[in-house]
């Protein structure tokens, strides 16, 4: 079997795609050192706005509040190794807390804040949390929450809430938080979630090399324009995605730009804010690249001070790209990645004559590539069509408490298997044309169908059930219900039934009946089937990459 393996891992090994430009060194320090090093010294320059409020927190202000918020939480009982949960939308606090838990040597998750008290719970106790941060506004589902989920000793609340440690709190400790010698290259800095190859959520263990690795990687490639010093962002997408942990919480404050968060989409505040603090780089999802392409707002804003922008965490075509071009003269480029890789792994090239819009990019330094035959495992030509795998140091350690999920996913021989199926073509750039996995990608947001199909199930209703996506032009894919019913009932009741227990991402938008839900001889649903039938009514758009992230955390 050795032998075999063996032979297997040299006849990939001439297949294997590396990047164009040479590897780099990865500095063996914390993310927070690595982060924000340079942070008092750039002293007044903002770091952080708040787009609704306008408040502010300067560079050196933000160095010293997460010395002080690490000291608060030492004082509080936290101690390395320990889980906190931050169940939040995007505000300026978010960025010093996540810090002062890596500072300390404890490990964030990072929580989906439009989560259900039960799908709070479930992460919680998952993770094993021992504290978890929040906002008044979403106190009592935190309460609730924690009452199922017992390992959490604290809540704190930015701000006042019954039953909550004020944020305040934290900041009465001083300034000088305990020294914690970290392990880059052991030690875990954050636990966001994703659903992995198939089934529920799982936490993808991420070390502070990981995300450093990330980081040292992206900024080594010289032909892609990232943000500095001169340049503002605005943060739209969600601190709990590893989106957002990548471009905002980490890259875009080592780098010194400015960012702007928002706490909820809006498209005309989003406008609003990019021509106020004349923003210069996008970081964008698909959804967001079509509305700008095509909604009659754009014209009441002055956006001409963005110069870049970046698509990423769902599929992208052609002619979204090229519209979005056109109106805004703003060049844009794709990235492919996901949770599991800390990020992304491919970054489109931003010289002239190299841009793909259609691309998911090249490979970033330090990683490797393959395409591989689903069924034999054979490493196949460029050109040819396979699942995609990576290897590097941007790798997760693997899944929270699931062996068989992480032997799933990562090989022996450390390659990821993304379940994505593309090919690479002559020049590196890596196209995605279809998933092995079944995971639904609801607006760049990972919804599980086992997750859902579970629900469905405790209907009085529902006798049995299968769930897939349904192509839909505004949202890349929505979640379909195929069920069987054992008592008559409407399918806005049903509907209406799971909605109440999850988020609005992964709420049923289509549903079927149906007289029986094909499955195997073993008893797995056959959605390959379903899928087949929808896409026969319901044609996808044309083949595009499935850009970076990979979900929910």
């Amino acid at each position: 079997m050795v032998a075999e393996a063996s032979r297997s891992a040299e006849a990939r090994a001439p297949r294997i795609i590396r990047s164009d430009f040479p590897d780099v060194d990865i500095p063996e320090t914390s993310i927070t050192e690595y982060v924000l090093g340079e942070a008092a010294s750039r002293g007044d320059k903002t770091a952080i706005v708040d787009g609704a409020s306008g408040r502010t927190l300067s560079y050196a202000q933000l160095a010293n509040l997460v010395r002080r918020v690490a000291a608060g939480l030492s004082a509080h009982g936290l101690a390395k190794g320990d889980v906190l949960g931050i169940y939040s939308p995007n505000v300026p606090e978010y960025a010093a807390v996540f810090h002062a838990t890596a500072t300390l040597g404890g490990i964030a998750t990072t929580v989906n804040p439009l989560y259900t008290p039960r799908e709070l719970a479930q992460q919680l106790n998952d993770a094993k949390a021992s504290y978890l941060l929040t906002i008044p506004a979403f106190i009592d589902n935190a309460r609730e929450a924690v009452r199922q989920a017992p390992s959490v000793r604290e809540i704190f609340v930015l701000g006042e809430s019954e039953g909550a440690t004020p944020f305040a709190a934290l900041l009465e400790h001083g300034d000088q938080p305990p020294h914690v010698t970290i392990d880059p290259k052991k030690d875990l800095v954050v636990l966001p979630y994703s659903s992995g190859t198939t089934g529920l959520p799982k936490g993808v263990m991420l070390t502070h090399q990981n995300l450093v690795a990330e980081l040292s990687v992206l900024h080594a490639r010289p032909d892609i324009v990232f943000p500095t010093e001169a340049d503002t962002l605005v943060a739209f997408l969600p601190y709990f995605h590893i989106y957002g942990i990548a471009m905002f919480l980490t890259y875009g404050l080592k780098y010194g730009a400015t960012i702007v968060n928002m706490a909820r989409f809006d498209l005309e505040q989003f406008l609003e804010l990019i021509q106020r603090h004349g923003v210069t780089y996008l970081h964008l999802v698909p959804p967001i690249v079509i509305a700008l392409s095509k909604h009659p707002l754009v014209d009441k804003y002055d956006l001409s001070r963005v110069k870049w922008a970046v698509s990423a965490a769902a599929p992208l075509g052609g002619p979204a790209a090229d519209a979005f071009t056109e109106r805004l003269g703003t060049r844009l480029v794709q990235a492919y990645g996901m949770s599991e890789v800390s990020g992304a792994t491919h970054v489109g090239s931003c010289l002239p004559d190299k841009i793909k819009p259609t691309s998911g990019g090249t490979l970033l330094p330090n990683l490797e590539c393959l395409v591989v035959d689903p069924s034999s495992g054979e490493a196949l030509a460029r050109g040819e069509q396979g699942e995609i795998w990576v290897r590097g140091p941007v790798v997760m350690q693997g899944y929270l408490g699931r062996p068989d999920a992480t032997a799933a996913t990562i090989d022996a021989d450390g390659w990821l298997h993304t379940g994505d199926v593309g090919y690479v073509d002559a020049d590196g750039d890596v196209f995605i044309v279809d998933r092995v996995k079944e995971l639904i990608k609801y607006k760049g947001l990972q919804v599980a169908p086992a997750e859902l199909e579970a629900i469905l199930l405790g209907h009085p209703a529902v006798a049995d059930a299968a769930v897939i996506p349904s192509p839909d032009e505004e949202a890349g894919e929505v979640p379909k219900a195929f069920v069987v019913l054992k008592a008559p009932t409407s399918a806005e009741d049903i509907m209406a039934y799971v909605a109440a227990r999850v988020a609005p991402h992964k709420k049923i938008r289509l549903l079927q009946t149906v007289d029986s839900i094909p499955k195997s001889a073993t008893g797995k649903i056959l959605r390959r089937v379903l899928v087949d039938q929808e896409r026969a009514t319901h044609p996808a758009p044309p083949p595009s990459p499935s850009p970076s992230g990979r979900g929910p955390g």
